[in-house]
């Protein structure tokens, strides 16, 4: 039997999948525990799996970002971020880039230390690291102990080529597109951070593993066995890195689907789709509900332009959006707003959804043969936005000049049949999933010597 360390950041979009393949993998004979901080602890337990605790980052978010207590510091990072993301792309993801040492690399030596205890106490086979857990990879590397690599994103946060950069979308939708000079300027810092993260890998790697070969680049530093890419292969995606097996999951939704509906939920489907209309269901993820104004705007426009009832996570923002303007007279019986939604449950019950071009929440609609309108704000949701139009499994608009008209028209057109797409692309992921990559990671990684 053998025994799996799943490393997973404190951050419920993380941790969520990564519990779902752990799994999987326990399913399949592996003895696993799931290493994350305490907050995760019934996650594990959810999943079946043991618990380990492990920190590798200070930040944390344990469903609603806003809500989620945390240190002064990583509360101050998480405000500039939210306001950055009012200012357009290229300021949000300056300011992420601004961000990213204390967001992705503190304590890397104090990561190392308890990394290098707990490999000690529990002794696995092989690690299975979220790929954004810098210091826990850094850590891996340095102690010479076998792991695959899980890319929570878009396959681009994996640079490969030398023009590629982690935090630089390899490609635009061309409603969401910064101007040349402002291109520039975020290359110049995510080239800096590129250097930066690179020089500290290495000085880190002299000083606790002098045996062991330095990083090339950070940024691209993974398991040179495997790399499980939670997203479709497309084929005009970048080239994944060279030596490890590139293993595209296609989504990790629970083996026989997201499960039924909560007896509660089933009772606001009943009354939104009464009369037999449909439902689109408006989430931005466990960050960016903060933007309720987008929320209100987006669900405004689809109550207005189409026939469709609406439900609207709103995370910690239910007021805002509830009491905005544009919906203080929404028609009676179509709009439920609440601070979360089980979103992966819903989407077997929804038309169309409006999400920000987060990783699972494309794979789920994929999955689900949900098309979406998306509206991107930060990270690597420009090229999930781009490939998700060029895939034609969804339209994208720019969150920050939406207006009701454009976005009802947007989510009109997608109830339409304008994502043409979306049909033979869920197809296509959905034999694979967390099922398929538990099998080929534990066909191809070593066992410990």
């Amino acid at each position: 039997m053998a025994s799996v360390v799943v490393i997973s950041p404190p951050f419920q979009s993380h941790a969520r999948p990564l519990a779902v393949l752990g799994e999987a993998l326990a399913r399949h004979g592996a003895r696993v525990d799931f290493a994350c901080t305490e907050g995760f602890a019934d996650l594990a337990t959810q999943h079946g799996l043991r618990f380990a605790e492990l920190a590798v980052t200070r930040n944390a978010n344990h469903g609603i970002a806003e809500t989620t207590r945390q240190g002064r510091a990583e509360a101050q990072r998480l405000r500039e971020f939210l306001d950055a993301t009012r200012h357009g792309p290229a300021a949000a993801l300056l300011t992420q880039a601004r961000h990213r040492a204390d967001d992705m690399l503190a304590d890397p030596e104090r990561v190392l230390h308890d990394l290098a205890a707990l490999d000690a106490r529990l002794r696995p086979d092989w690690y299975l690291v979220d790929q954004l857990s810098y210091a826990a990879t850094l850590a891996l590397h340095c102690l010479g102990l076998p792991y695959a690599t899980f890319c929570p994103g878009h396959p681009s946060y994996l640079p490969v080529s030398p023009g590629a950069y982690f935090g630089l979308p390899y490609a635009w939708p061309d409603s969401v597109r910064p101007s040349l000079a402002e291109l520039d300027r975020l290359r110049a810092a995510v080239t800096a951070n590129d250097t930066a993260f690179t020089a500290a890998f290495k000085a880190i790697t002299r000083r606790h593993a002098p045996g062991r070969p330095e990083p090339d680049r950070a940024f691209a530093l993974c398991s040179p066995h495997a790399v499980v890419f939670n997203y479709p292969r497309l084929p005009w995606l970048p080239p994944a890195p060279s030596g490890p097996e590139a293993l595209y999951a296609g989504h990790l939704l629970p083996r026989g689907g997201a499960g039924p509906l909560p007896a509660a939920w089933r009772a606001v489907l009943g009354r939104l789709t009464a009369g037999g209309r449909p439902v689109a269901l408006v989430a931005l993820g466990t960050f960016l509900s903060a933007r309720h104004d987008v929320l209100a705007t987006a669900a405004a426009g689809i109550l207005s332009r189409t026939p469709a009832s609406v439900i609207v996570a709103a995370g910690s923002r239910v007021a805002d959006v509830t009491d905005h303007p544009l919906l203080r007279d929404a028609p009676p019986g179509r709009l439920h707003v609440a601070p979360a939604v089980p979103q992966r449950e819903l989407l077997a019950h929804t038309a169309v959804m409006v999400h920000h071009g987060g990783n699972n929440s494309f794979t789920e609609c994929l999955h689900a043969g949900v098309p979406a309108l998306v509206l991107p704000f930060s990270s690597d949701q420009f090229a999930i936005a781009h490939d998700a139009e060029r895939a034609a499994v969804g339209h994208c608009l720019a969150p920050n000049t939406l207006t009701a008209e454009s976005a009802g028209t947007a989510v009109a057109g997608l109830l339409g049949g304008a994502a043409v797409g979306t049909a033979e692309l869920g197809e296509s992921i959905r034999p694979r999933g967390p099922e398929w990559a538990a099998a080929a990671l534990l066909a191809r990684m070593p066992a410990r010597r």
